[in-house]
């Protein structure tokens, strides 16, 4: 199966346009990747959300990027992050369906991505990782990490116009009290919200990470 096969899933406001690649390898572990916002022109074509997407299908993962209700393709009306959350729990409802012996589930998203990425793990207890790029936690409130279930890596850009350095901070330092998990921060130096030119910088730091953990768990 090609890396860019379109598909339509079903969700709960009609179907999803998401894009799929299933792992030749057995029990592959599953990953779901989530756009930025909406509103702001955010799809699953978006460069971060593409980078990544190919960063787990390199590493053998069968893996789903969808658009989100009303985008594109896909049915439905912007919600505000409610509906988004059901969209995204519907991808991973899907993908793991797909592949029932899958070894490790992990998920991802990019700015509000992230955020819908960081709630879908409040509440799916078969998520053994996460990668959150560029969070926005001076724009939406990330106290429902209490406590964070499990360990992940967040990444921003140094020289993000979007996102003050100690909203991002702030955040670290509650995560880094928290007991038997660890999140990994890592900054990219002179990238901005959107890693403009520093791509490559961006994919190294998933890319690693994914390497990282994949053996471990």
């Amino acid at each position: 199966m090609s890396s860019n096969k379109e598909i339509f899933i079903p969700g709960p406001s009609g179907r999803i346009q998401a894009k799929y690649f299933k792992s030749k390898q057995p029990a592959a572990p599953v990953a779901l990747v989530l756009q930025p916002h909406p509103q702001y022109g955010g799809t699953m074509n978006n460069r971060i959300v593409s980078e990544t997407y190919n960063c787990f299908y390199r590493n053998n993962f069968s893996v789903i990027r969808i658009n989100f209700r009303g985008v594109e393709k896909s049915d439905g009306v912007f919600d505000n992050g409610q509906g988004e959350l059901s969209d995204a729990a519907a991808a991973l409802d899907w993908i793991e369906k797909e592949n029932p012996g899958y070894s490790q589930c992990w998920v991802s998203g990019f700015s509000f991505g992230a955020l819908i990425c960081m709630q879908l793990i409040m509440r799916r207890p078969e998520v053994n990782k996460f990668i959150a790029i560029s969070p926005q936690p001076n724009v939406y409130d990330f106290t429902f990490l209490a406590p964070c279930p499990i360990s992940g890596l967040i990444i921003c850009g140094k020289n993000d116009e979007l996102v003050q350095a100690d909203s991002i901070l702030n955040l670290k330092k509650r995560l880094s009290l928290q007991k038997n998990i660890d999140v990994k921060f890592d900054s990219i130096s002179n990238a901005n919200h959107f890693y403009k030119n520093k791509e490559l910088d961006l994919a190294k730091s998933i890319d690693d990470y994914i390497k990282d953990k994949i053996t471990i768990i």
